[in-house]
């Protein structure tokens, strides 16, 4: 049974344009029947009934795991699928050469036809949700017509939905970005339904100039979450270059001092490189001690405008966390396991007999079976995972223990400092902070990183990830960097900008810093330097820490392996910039000239 209260075909709002497109859209698809999503915790907790009557969802232990449920995928939809991502702009020069495109009128004629009839034997849910919190001049609206009660489910946790948000869309003062999502297996009259449907064939489509996005096949996190990457990253990086901020891929802290004061930073990691780790971090004890604290205000999307004053404040358009389960448990990242504990939901990783899940690097003694993400038995001698490598739990970032008071201020929070770092074994010092900004915007847009699972592509292979953000900047590369470049002119206090590498190895390929907690003693560098409180040495490619001004209390760390950390390899880096012409050749005809200055004055120094 589906709702008590009210008629979930009754539409729910009365904005003429919605209705018009929604009508229109059920014409192509063909749905069963149509759902207007409220977001009540009633309609939620049906849903949720529906998915384990079904075989998607399981009920989880409630002793153990209250409120959550456990989904296995399909084998063959298990990641962000980027090269069936498309940019559609109407001038393939504007989508790049770092992106997919299609010509949009051949594009539009092909979705046209696989979207025809999609959601025979289906409901179609008409879910609005917004970005950022209901009301706030920095949010964008958005409404996802889909025909997967999974993914209504997960924005559920990801985004403000329901009946709250249809009312912000009729009051018609923000545009809304129509996004649509099928799984692309229609039902035929008495065709049994499988616990995950989807389809071999895949589209993830964006089309810049109309804001519209188009999802086909997949009904798999990023693919089907539309409001994450799809729309909160693609579309909006057009949005912010078209209306003066910057949507970018970044988590976003505070740091409170002793004393009470509290800086903000953003901090751009790509995919497994510790991002939610370091946005929940917890301070090693003597640090704590001291009075140092961090809060979170979002691990993975940052929203970023100038006041009326010319300072950088930040959202997290988000409100939830999509988090890689793999490798957190209560020794990396303590705050992460709080937050999932329950109402979360967990996909593709392990199931444990007594009704709870598991996975790589959650407990220190793996249990004596399981059964494994694909549904198979699973022991300690299976040669396989038992989760999948990109197995993820989707967590309501309220339940997170070091949740910021601000995080859901309408205004944001202001930025002091933006962080970039990569995955590198080698080259890479712990930290630097870079002379200026547009040598930031020459540092962020040269940073690579190793590849992982949450991408297609070969694991362990060194690829350039602009800003973190190569898989989802929505226009040209290089004319994000001039957007970058231009954002500092509109602004009256500039934040200093760094770089930090957690993974470097020493010649027995041995990590050489202990990273997890004790990253707050690089963070608090750069909080005091941003504050004007410590010094630094000058070094060919920025400043970097005396070993004196870092906090070593309860670390036996000596002087002379924080110096081989932080060494500048001279041929190393004349190796790595030789690198960075690689993807500068790729951008050049819209490469703006600073990058081929700041270039040049690195290998000056060098």
């Amino acid at each position: 049974m589906l709702m008590t209260m009210r008629n979930p075909a009754t539409p729910l709002s009365k904005n003429k344009n919605l209705l018009k497109w929604v009508a229109k859209m059920a014409a192509l698809c063909k749905p069963a029947a149509i759902h207007w999503v409220d977001g009540s915790q009633e309609e939620n907790d049906a849903l949720c009934q529906l998915l384990v009557e079904g075989g998607t969802y399981t009920k989880l232990n409630e002793n153990l795991w209250p409120g959550c449920y456990y989904a296995q995928s399909d084998p063959s939809d298990v990641v962000r699928v980027e090269d069936r991502t498309y940019i559609c702009s109407l001038s393939k020069d504007n989508a790049g050469p770092t992106n997919n495109w299609e010509e949009p009128f051949v594009m539009r004629r092909r979705l046209k036809k696989l979207f025809n009839g999609c959601m025979m034997g289906r409901t179609m849910y008409v879910l609005p949700f917004s970005m950022g919190p209901v009301g706030s001049p920095m949010s964008q609206l958005g409404v996802e017509i889909t025909d997967s009660a999974y993914v209504v489910t997960n924005m559920r946790i990801m985004a403000r939905i329901g009946s709250r948000v249809f009312e912000e869309i009729d009051k018609d003062d923000k545009r809304v970005v129509p996004c649509m999502h099928t799984v692309g297996a229609p039902l035929e009259d008495g065709q049994a339904d499988v616990a995950w449907p989807c389809n071999k064939e895949k589209y993830i489509v964006h089309f810049p100039e109309t804001r519209e996005i188009w999802s086909y096949g997949s009904g798999y996190g990023g693919n089907a979450l539309l409001g994450k990457k799809c729309f909160a990253l693609r579309i909006a990086s057009n949005m912010a270059r078209d209306e003066g901020w910057m949507a970018e891929h970044m988590l976003i802290l505070g740091v409170e001092d002793p004393a009470g004061d509290k800086t903000y930073v953003a901090a751009a990691f790509p995919s497994a490189c510790g991002k939610t780790n370091f946005a929940m971090l917890i301070p090693p004890a003597p640090i704590a001690e001291q009075g140092w604290k961090v809060t979170t205000v979002g691990d993975d999307i940052a929203w970023i405008k100038p006041d009326g004053s010319g300072i950088l404040r930040a959202i997290n358009p988000e409100a939830g966390f999509f988090g890689v389960a793999p490798g957190t448990s209560d020794k990396t990242n303590p705050n992460a396991m709080k937050s999932l504990a329950k109402n979360s939901i967990f996909t593709n990783v392990a199931l444990t007999p007594e009704g709870g899940v598991w996975w790589e690097g959650m407990t220190d003694e793996t249990p004596a079976e399981l059964t494994d993400w694909r549904g198979n038995p699973w022991t300690p001698a299976s040669t396989t995972p038992a989760a999948h490598p990109n197995a993820r739990f989707t967590a309501p970032a309220s339940q997170c223990p070091t949740a910021d008071d601000a995080w859901e201020d309408p205004s944001g929070v202001p930025i002091s400092a933006i962080i970039f770092g990569g995955r590198r074994a080698t080259t890479m010092p712990l930290v630097y902070q870079t002379f200026n900004w547009s040598g930031g915007v020459y540092m962020g847009a040269t940073m690579g990183s190793e590849m992982t699972a949450a991408a297609a592509g070969t694991i362990g292979k060194v690829r350039r990830d602009p800003m973190a953000m190569l898989p989802f900047c929505g226009y040209h590369m290089g004319d994000y960097f001039r957007h970058w470049i231009k954002m500092q002119r509109t602004l009256s206090a500039t934040p200093r900008v760094f770089n930090v590498n957690w993974f470097r190895k020493d010649e027995d390929g041995k990590c050489m810093w202990p990273g997890f907690s004790d990253n707050m003693r690089v963070l608090r560098w750069i909080i005091d330097r941003v504050k004007g409180r410590t010094a630094a040495k000058e070094t060919p490619i920025g400043w970097q820490p005396h070993y004196k001004d870092i906090d070593w209390s309860g670390l036996d760390f000596s002087e002379e392996q924080f110096n081989e950390l932080q060494t500048v390899d001279r041929q190393a880096w004349l190796r790595e910039i030789m690198g960075h012409e690689e993807l500068f050749l790729t951008l050049h005809d819209h490469l703006p000239k600073e990058m081929v200055y700041e270039r040049e004055l690195l290998i000056c120094r060098m």
